[in-house]
């Protein structure tokens, strides 16, 4: 059942972030840039990983280009084994990006492997509370798991305003947001 309603949540979340107009979508990008808060999650020195953008994901790019300026090391999901985990590999200017699967990029094998400290976690739905919908894999669940046994990190929420739901039906596995960011500010939990 829960696995039911998550599917209708995600439908109903993605197709309202889908209708979206292509303008809306670059002022979005920009705001959530600026509306990083620093002061409260101080980036330099860390290790923050971001997202490309597929299908109507809200770009990070201009986010991620300001964390880099403010002293953070950045990183991508990469797949190195289709059916293995997700890891997370140092994204360095100028280096290439090649096909990661599911539609987006990422640094090639030759770049290093890091954990990162602070995650841009892409979403499909959330609510109030900081639970999240993903795309239904369960990556980034997982990969927050096996990061927060080492030590705590920070899931950092990505997603359209549009995109929030009442309640989202919660698992022992699934993983909650530390924080939000939206076209419309950032939120804490």
């Amino acid at each position: 059942m829960t696995a039911s309603r998550k599917a209708a949540l995600r439908d109903a979340a993605l197709a309202r972030r889908d209708a979206l107009d292509p303008g809306f979508r670059i002022e979005a990008a920009l705001a959530i840039a600026e509306a990083f808060p620093l002061d409260r999650i101080p980036v330099a020195g860390k290790i923050v990983s971001g997202f490309l953008p597929i299908q109507s994901e809200i770009d990070t790019r201009p986010l991620m280009d300001r964390l880099r300026v403010a002293g953070a090391r950045l990183a991508l999901p990469a797949f190195p084994d289709r059916k293995g985990p997700m890891v997370f590999r140092e994204l360095v200017r100028g280096a290439d990006l090649v096909p990661m699967g599911f539609g987006t990029f990422g640094p090639g094998p030759e770049a290093a492997e890091v954990d990162p400290d602070i995650l841009l976690t892409p979403l499909a739905a959330f609510d109030a509370a900081g639970n999240r919908i993903g795309y239904g894999k369960g990556h980034y669940d997982f990969a927050l798991a096996r990061l927060d046994r080492v030590a705590p990190r920070i899931a950092v929420g990505i997603a359209f305003s549009c995109q929030e739901v009442d309640a989202v039906p919660h698992e022992p596995h699934d993983r909650k947001l530390d924080f939000l960011l939206t076209e419309t500010g950032f939120r804490a939990f």
